[in-house]
């Protein structure tokens, strides 16, 4: 199905609801090429772009209508839909046959077609309600120069999920606007069942199918009309419920998880302790937690220009919320003008996740019988867990991809191998010409694998991209971008390449009936 057919059929979609209304829905199509040398696209093609120019080589056709929710009235609905279509090279991953005994590569690649978003919102005041695949568009972590927030980024496709919540910030009572507060909570499901099934080598390690998802967040925020405001609060995400397999030399070991029940759904929120009956960590805490403490401190110049310091600190269970973790996480200090020029912005962030609570991870609970006393809650494995795969979806990081996401592990390994790391990313924009925007990123980091299995030599990579815009100003909505990139190391491999896309927004444009 080409784009414009695409368009109308989604436009015919929404006639019914538009039919007493008068308004404008917004449009985009667009064609994007890529190519390069290496098993990969370079890291900043590839990052913060849901998941989808992996690849090293392909043709993507994408189109999408959406109508956002309105802050102006007091009820509002919003949808929307994404679909794309592509050709890409494959990479190979191997894959043991228990029958043949061999090993084999088996050729991925990115779906020929498939469903980005698809969601549905609603609005009344200050509260939303939305269910779908929807792109995640309300981090306070999500800026074009940054590495992406490290517990729900741009980085990976949508999780469906029914999500509630405070559409922005809110005023506290009785505080006079000097205090606001914004939270929202959801739950969802993993559809990636095919995707981990495809890329498991079946041989060793483990493979969890059929996962949950949660999320819930709260933020604080003094008055943002001052010339300097802070804000402040925590984030928690989980994953829970699936069915976990574990192989040994091709053959099944063990299997463990009877589906989801209601109650899980509420231990996964209070982060209850887990039944006597089970094992390993779910003797502590159902499920796989990640969380982070956010904050920012804004001051904006009397040219309205803002300077920005934040950090995101990470954590997994009680040590990292005790801050028990030393320097780990995101530190960053951002620039912004209100006019274009050269440069209208920079960012730079340093990110440790080194200490992770400690080398050792030791709890008498998780060993029956044991004589050994005392307790280290060590080792804290950001993104990983005993019992699930990595903190993925479709094989991309769904928090920052600074750390590497398991589609990378071309040995068929679903989980991450490099979370103990440290580096860097720097980033520029500017809009020199008129219609025309540029943005320069460069990043290094090195690794030491992971505090269960370290790396036998420190592994290392630098990434850098420059990219630039242009908006045609004879065309109205038609626009250019190129990206030039590439990595060089042992970490993410030497990767190199050019992207090209040409995008197209428009409207559609519903007028009142009219008797």
């Amino acid at each position: 199905m080409g784009i414009k057919a695409y368009i109308t059929l989604v436009a015919a979609a929404v006639t019914a609801f538009s039919a007493k209304s008068d308004y404008d829905i917004p449009w985009n199509a667009s064609t994007v090429v890529n190519a390069g040398g290496g098993d990969f696209a370079p890291y900043f093609i590839s990052s913060n772009s849901g998941g989808t120019f992996t690849q090293p080589a392909g043709i993507y056709e994408m189109a999408k209508i959406e109508r956002g929710l309105s802050r102006k009235n007091r009820f509002e609905y919003g949808f929307g839909a994404e679909a794309g279509a592509s050709i890409t090279q494959a990479t190979g991953y191997s894959r043991f046959d228990v029958n043949s005994g061999q090993w084999s590569e088996q050729k991925r690649r990115h779906p020929y077609v498939w469903l980005q978003q698809l969601w549905g919102a609603v609005k009344f005041r200050g509260v939303f309600l939305s269910a779908g695949m929807k792109t995640d568009d309300r981090s306070l972590f999500d800026s074009p120069l940054g590495i992406g927030d490290i517990v729900v980024s741009r980085n990976a496709r949508p999780i469906p999920q029914v999500r509630i919540g405070f559409i922005d910030f809110q005023d506290i009572p009785f505080t006079r606007g000097w205090v606001q507060i914004q939270g929202e909570m959801a739950y969802g499901k993993f559809t990636d069942n095919g995707w981990l099934k495809d890329h498991f080598n079946h041989y060793d390690s483990f493979i969890t199918t059929g996962t949950w998802f949660h999320y819930k967040r709260c933020y604080f925020r003094t008055n943002p009309d001052k010339p300097f405001s802070v804000t402040v609060g925590m984030q928690h995400a989980a994953q829970f419920g699936g069915h976990y397999t574990a192989y040994n030399k091709g053959h099944v070991s063990k299997t463990e998880g009877d589906g989801v029940r209601l109650r899980d759904f509420v231990d996964v929120f209070v982060q209850k302790r887990g039944s006597g009956g089970e094992t390993g960590d779910q003797q502590y805490y159902n499920g796989n937690h990640l969380g982070s403490w956010d904050f920012r401190a804004n001051y904006r110049f009397a040219d309205c220009s803002e300077l920005t310091a934040f950090f995101q600190w990470p954590w997994e269970d009680g040590s990292g919320i005790g801050k028990q973790n030393g320097w780990d996480g995101v530190w960053g200090l951002e620039y912004r003008t209100n006019r274009p020029g050269w440069v209208d912005g920079a960012c730079i962030e340093y990110v440790d996740f080194t200490n992770q609570s400690g080398p050792i991870h030791w709890a008498p609970g998780d060993h029956e019988n044991t004589p050994i006393p005392g307790e280290a809650t060590g080792a804290d494995e950001y993104y990983n867990n005993y019992f699930y795969d990595g903190w993925a979806n479709y094989g991309m990081a769904i928090g920052t991809p600074f750390a590497k996401s398991p589609i990378y592990n071309r040995d068929g390994y679903l989980r991450f191998t490099d979370n103990r790391l440290r580096g860097f990313q720097a980033g520029i924009s500017g809009s020199p010409l008129q219609g025309l925007s540029y943005r320069l990123l460069t990043a290094y980091r090195c690794s030491w694998g992971t505090p269960m299995l370290p790396a036998p030599e420190k592994r290392h990579s630098t990434s850098v991209m420059l990219e630039g815009c242009y908006e045609f100003p004879k065309v109205k909505g038609l626009k250019m971008k190129a990206q030039l990139a590439f990595d060089a190391g042992t970490l993410m491999g030497n990767n190199y390449g050019l992207l090209v896309g040409v995008s197209y927004d428009g409207l559609i444009r519903f007028k009142r009936n009219k008797r």
